[in-house]
């Protein structure tokens, strides 16, 4: 990935979660979007260039994939300095981390709808992860002088060891507390 890192070398330890992390790239992460229409087409997309376009997600970085590319790259090559080890890998346990395991939907009985819990589906769960994520990465950048590349970071680390400071963690567990009480 970015002629760096060997994507190989990387495991995922959540058996549900590794037929869907796809980190097959050739070069640069940039699809073009040809597997937009495909049925299941984000699955054969590398969760690099996922992650790089849930960066564009907001109105100030919207359409701006060459800016999220090379915050991520410059964010890889800090963990890799940090922790000494493949940021790939840093990458696939904070999605492992940040995927919750059950959900909450809703049951309609007539007038009267109640709360359920539901598991998620293993590519829901990759989703909502990179969701997250993103999400967290772009949040701790308002009203802030840090930078996005600081702010993927700060996230991927905090989620990488299951840290709550993380947004993705926080969000996992709010979900699945709700869930536990929806039982």
């Amino acid at each position: 990935v970015f002629g760096k890192w060997d994507a190989s070398e990387v495991t995922c330890e959540d058996p549900g979660l590794s037929p869907y992390v796809n980190l097959d790239t050739v070069g640069t992460p940039h699809s073009g979007g040809r597997h937009a229409n495909a049925w299941m087409g984000k699955s054969k997309l590398s969760v690099v260039e996922r992650f790089i376009n849930g960066l564009m997600r907001d109105g100030r970085n919207g359409g701006k994939k060459q800016y999220g590319a090379k915050a991520f790259e410059e964010a890889l090559d800090v963990i890799h300095e940090r922790t000494k080890e493949n940021p790939l890998q840093a990458l696939v346990d904070a999605i492992t981390h940040a995927a919750p395991m059950e959900e909450v939907t809703r049951i309609k009985f007539g007038a009267v709808s109640q709360p359920k819990a539901v598991d998620s589906a293993p590519a829901r769960r990759l989703d909502v992860a990179l969701r997250n994520l993103c999400k967290g990465s772009i949040a701790a950048t308002y009203k802030t002088t840090r930078t996005l590349k600081d702010g993927i970071v700060n996230e991927i680390m905090k989620a990488k060891d299951g840290d709550v400071a993380s947004f993705a963690v926080a969000k996992k567990e709010e979900v699945q507390r709700i869930a536990a009480s929806a039982r």
